[in-house]
């Protein structure tokens, strides 16, 4: 047993020296590569990375930066221009052709034109105002384009002008035409229901070529008094005239050439005018023709009234209106603030009265008033 025990220990002394020697030529290869001639206190050579730009160095390092956001903003901007630009001219192509059939354009092409005029006259100014902001040669390129929105914007403030002048109101198909001056040219009015009123609205679009001291739009009178119910123009004014004497008058004038919405309402119980003009109310008092009934039977014209300047009465060509008028409407109350917005809305020439209703009570033109469309 103590032979066994002899051999054990001797040979465990022999692995454990040659692990001993493993380790010891494992360690020193191992230092070896890791100091690879270097003394391990010594710090290696500094990297170029590490090198400190000089000031030519970071000034040309920052016109290389600053040269390629400039070119790159050029880019990007210049595309969103020209692309904005193609977009306008197409526009405004695609809406002059609808201009030049024979027929005016529908309500819908009507009001998409003034949306792209709109839509332009937002987006342009913005644009503009980018371009501006751009220093140097950016700016400069952008001149080109910029002249072009400008020229787009003004042709598309043209259109817009002259669809102002032809086009009807918003919702109307047709208007009188009262081609000039004459006092052989009126529109005799017939209502479904006699004009027995105590109270009433009449609301009118009108579009006048000239005004003088006093151009009649509608009135309506009897025998006994010619001038029962009025409205008319003057140079500076607008006056709605009830019973004769009672006048309330509005200090504006109306734009020639341009339509303008007009609305009159009158009631017996107070004497209550009102005058409004393109949905805002311009002159109202009380007291006016108190009590008062307008009575039926009598003769109810557009663009000129039933004088009682002789026998069975006449016409004068002075008051006589010329221009074009549309969407004329009586009621036998007087319309609440939200109903007269409504009559000069999109729709308005298809809210009818009750008395006299555009497009359904018959208006007959004389002497060479005419129906347009």
């Amino acid at each position: 047993m103590h032979l066994c025990a002899i051999l054990f220990c001797i040979f465990w002394a022999s692995v454990c020296a040659e692990n001993s020697d493993d380790y010891e030529l494992m360690y020193v290869n191992l230092d070896n590569e890791i100091d690879n001639g270097l003394h391990p206190t010594e710090d290696p050579t500094p990297c170029d990375c590490r090198r400190e730009h000089s000031e030519w160095d970071k000034l040309f390092i920052m016109l290389e930066d600053s040269q390629m956001r400039e070119g790159m903003l050029l880019q990007a901007t210049d595309d969103i221009l020209r692309g904005e630009l193609r977009r306008l001219r197409a526009e405004l192509g695609r809406l002059a052709g609808s201009l030049g059939r024979p027929c005016a354009p529908a309500a819908p092409a009507r009001d998409e034109l003034l949306q792209a005029s709109h839509d332009a006259g937002r987006s342009l100014p913005r644009l503009e105002g980018a371009g501006a902001q751009r220093p140097g040669e950016v700016g400069r390129a952008l001149d080109a384009v910029l002249r072009e929105l400008r020229q787009t914007r003004a042709d598309l403030r043209a259109v817009q002008g002259w669809a102002a002048r032809r086009w009807l109101p918003a919702g109307c198909e047709t208007a009188i035409l009262f081609p000039m001056r004459s006092k052989k040219i009126f529109g005799s009015v017939h209502p479904a229901t006699p004009m027995k009123l105590e109270s009433f609205s009449a609301c009118i679009w009108v579009k006048a070529t000239d005004v003088l001291n006093k151009t009649i739009l509608f009135s309506y009178g009897t025998k006994k008094n010619p001038y029962e119910i009025q409205l008319y123009l003057s140079s500076q004014s607008i006056v709605f005239v009830v019973d004769g004497e009672n006048r309330l008058v509005a200090d504006t004038g109306i734009s020639l050439g341009r339509w303008t919405h007009l609305c009159s309402t009158w009631n017996s119980e107070r004497g209550h005018m009102s005058l409004w003009v393109n949905g805002e109310l311009m002159a109202t008092t009380v007291g006016m023709a108190t009590g008062h009934v307008v009575p039926e039977g009598g003769i109810l014209q557009i663009g000129q009234e039933k004088n009682g300047c002789c026998v069975g009465g006449g016409f004068d060509e002075a008051l006589a209106f010329s221009g074009r008028l549309t969407g004329f409407n009586i009621w036998d109350r007087v319309l609440s603030n939200e109903e007269i917005s409504k009559t000069e809305g999109a729709e308005s020439c298809n809210i009818r009265g009750n008395v006299v209703g555009w497009g359904v009570t018959e208006i007959q033109p004389h002497g060479g008033a005419q129906y347009i469309s």
